[in-house]
C-alpha cells in the first residue's frame, strides 16, 4: 500500500500551519522601543513608522494570531490524531497478514478499506489545509485594512507629504536611519490600540 501521499499531505498541512505560526508569531517579542518624543514632524513632512513594532504591540493583531494560532494549533492535532490511527490500523492489518491470520477474501476487503481510509485522511488534510491558508490569508486583510483606514484617518489631520512603513532588524527598509521626531510609531500604536478598545466596546 503506498503511503507517499498521505505523508507527504500531512507533511504540507503541518509545514504550512507552522510557517504560518511563525511567520504570525515573530513579531511577537516585543522590543524596547527607542527613547524619543512623541511625533512633532511639520504638516507636509515624509514620516515613518516601523511595521514590525506596530504588529507586534496592535492589540487587535494580537487577539487575532491567538484565535488563529489556537485553530491551527487544533487542526494540528486532529490531522495527527488521524494519521496515527491509519498507520495503527494499516500497522495491525499487516501483522495480521504475515502471521496469516485471515484469508485472502478477508485480507482483500481489508485493504480496500484502509484504501479508503488513507484517501480519506488524505482529502481531510488537503482540506484544512486549505482552510487554514483562508483563515490566514483573512486574518492579514483585517489587520492590514485596520491599520490603513487608521493610518487614512490619521493623516487626515496631521497632513504628512508621505507616511513610509519600515521593517527588518539588521538594515530596516526602506528607512535605514531617520530624525526620531519623524518616527510616528509610537502615536500609530497608540492610535490603533485606543481604537481597537473603542470598536471592541461596541461590540460587547
Amino acid at each position: 500500500m503506498k503511503k507517499l501521499p498521505l505523508i507527504l499531505s500531512i507533511l504540507a498541512l503541518a509545514g504550512v500551519i507552522a510557517l504560518a505560526v511563525i511567520d504570525l508569531t515573530k513579531g511577537n517579542t516585543k522590543k524596547p522601543a527607542p527613547v524619543q518624543t512623541e511625533a512633532d514632524a511639520q504638516k507636509g513632512a515624509i514620516v515613518y513608522f516601523n511595521m514590525d513594532r506596530v504588529l507586534a504591540e496592535y492589540d487587535m493583531a494580537n487577539d487575532l494570531r491567538s484565535v488563529f494560532e489556537t485553530k491551527a494549533n487544533s487542526i494540528n492535532q486532529e490531522v495527527q490524531r488521524r494519521v496515527n490511527k491509519f498507520q495503527k490500523d494499516a500497522n495491525s492489518f499487516q501483522d495480521k497478514l504475515n502471521k496469516g491470520l485471515m484469508t485472502q477474501s478477508t485480507a482483500q476487503v481489508q485493504s480496500q478499506k484502509l484504501q479508503e481510509q488513507q484517501a480519506s485522511v488524505e482529502n481531510y488534510a488537503n482540506q484544512k489545509q486549505q482552510e487554514i491558508l483562508e483563515e490566514q490569508q483573512v486574518m492579514l486583510n483585517q489587520i492590514s485594512d485596520a491599520i490603513n483606514t487608521f493610518i487614512t484617518e490619521f493623516n487626515e489631520e496631521k497632513e504628512y507629504a508621505m507616511i513610509l512603513a519600515s521593517q527588518g532588524d539588521i538594515l530596516p527598509l526602506p528607512v535605514v536611519t531617520g530624525d526620531a521626531a519623524l518616527d510616528i510609531t509610537d502615536a500609530l500604536i497608540e492610535g490603533l490600540n485606543a481604537a481597537y478598545v473603542k470598536e471592541k466596546g461596541k461590540t460587547e
